[in-house]
C-alpha cells in the first residue's frame, strides 16, 4: 500500500494497485516511465480529475481508464501528468549555435529557393519554436517570403492550443532580446501584462499533435531537431528507438539539440556525433 491508502485525512485513497494502473497506461501511451516516488506528483496532479469527474475513488478512475475507449480522459490523463517546463531561449548556448552555425547556412539555402524544415519535437507552451523563429528572423526578416517553416509538436493538444496563441505574461519574455520584443510582441488589448508574438513570427510555425512512442506522421528530412528534456522520462528501449528515429529524418549534416542531462545511445550513436554541448550532426 502506498502512503495514501495508509494516512486517514487524504481525500482520496491511491493503492500501489492504482499506481501501478496509471503507470502502466501512461508508459503505453506515452513511453513515460512512472517510479514510485512519483507517487506524490500522480496524486497531486489526478486528485482535480477526479473532482472533475465527480467521482469517489482511484479505483473508479481506474476503472474509466482502463477502457481504451475512453480516449478522452486518456488525453486529460496525458495533459495532467506531463510535465510542460520551457522558457524562451531556454538553454541559450543551443540558440547561438542555431545563429553562428546552422542558421546561416539555411537562410542562404532558403533565400535560393530550397526547402528547409526544422522541428520542435516537444514545444510545449511554445517558447521553444517561436524562439527558434525569432533566432532565424534575426538574421533574416525577411524569412516569411522563403520555403523555411518550423514544424512545433507536443503529446499535449491542450498545452498545443496555448503555444498557437502565443499569448504570454509579460514577465516571461526576459530572456527575449530587446529589440526582438520589441519588433515581435505586442500588448494584448485589455490586459496590460499580456503580450502577443506577431503574426508574421506564427506564419514560420506550423503546430501539431505528435506522440514520440507512435509511429510519426513526418518523414523529413528536417535540418536541425531540438528534442530537449523529453527522452529522461523514457525507459533505456524506448529512448533508444527514439534516437533512431530521429536519425532517420534529419537531413545528412543536420543537427539534434537535445536537454543538458540527454546523451544519445544505442544505434542511432552511430550516426548522431557530437558536434558541441548537447548537440549531434548526422554523419550520413
Amino acid at each position: 500500500m502506498t502512503a495514501f491508502a495508509e494516512q486517514e485525512d487524504v481525500e482520496f485513497v491511491l493503492t500501489d494497485k492504482h499506481f501501478r494502473i496509471i503507470a502502466k497506461i501512461i508508459r503505453e501511451e506515452a513511453g513515460i516511465a512512472l517510479s514510485p516516488i512519483k507517487t506524490t506528483l500522480v496524486y497531486s496532479r489526478l486528485t482535480k480529475r477526479l473532482r472533475a469527474l465527480e467521482l469517489e475513488s482511484f479505483q473508479q478512475y481506474c476503472d474509466i481508464i482502463s477502457d481504451p475507449k475512453n480516449k478522452e480522459e486518456r488525453r486529460h490523463l496525458l495533459s495532467a501528468l506531463t510535465t510542460n517546463v520551457t522558457h524562451f531561449f531556454r538553454e541559450p548556448h543551443h540558440f547561438k549555435h542555431l545563429a553562428d552555425v546552422t542558421g546561416p547556412s539555411l537562410i542562404d539555402r532558403a533565400r535560393r529557393g530550397e526547402r528547409v524544415r526544422l522541428w520542435s519535437a516537444a514545444c510545449s507552451s511554445g517558447q521553444e519554436p517561436y524562439s527558434l523563429a525569432l533566432t532565424l528572423l534575426k538574421l533574416a526578416p525577411d524569412l516569411a517570403d522563403t520555403n523555411l517553416k518550423i514544424l512545433a509538436t507536443d503529446i499535449d493538444p491542450k498545452i498545443l492550443d496555448q503555444a498557437r496563441n502565443g499569448e504570454y505574461e509579460k514577465s516571461l519574455l526576459e530572456k527575449i532580446p530587446g529589440d526582438l520584443r520589441a519588433r515581435y510582441f505586442s500588448r494584448v488589448t485589455g490586459n496590460g501584462e499580456l503580450r502577443v508574438i506577431s503574426d508574421e513570427v506564427k506564419s514560420l510555425i506550423s503546430f501539431r499533435t505528435l506522440n514520440l512512442v507512435r509511429p510519426w506522421p513526418v518523414s523529413g528530412p528536417f535540418d536541425a531537431v531540438f528534442c530537449r528534456n523529453v527522452v529522461i522520462y523514457f525507459d533505456e528501449k524506448t529512448e533508444q528507438k527514439v534516437w533512431s528515429q530521429f536519425s532517420n529524418v534529419i537531413a545528412p549534416n543536420g543537427h539534434l539539440y537535445i536537454g543538458h542531462s540527454e546523451r544519445v545511445t544505442g544505434p542511432a550513436s552511430n550516426v548522431l556525433l557530437p558536434d558541441g554541448v548537447t548537440i549531434y550532426k548526422n554523419s550520413c
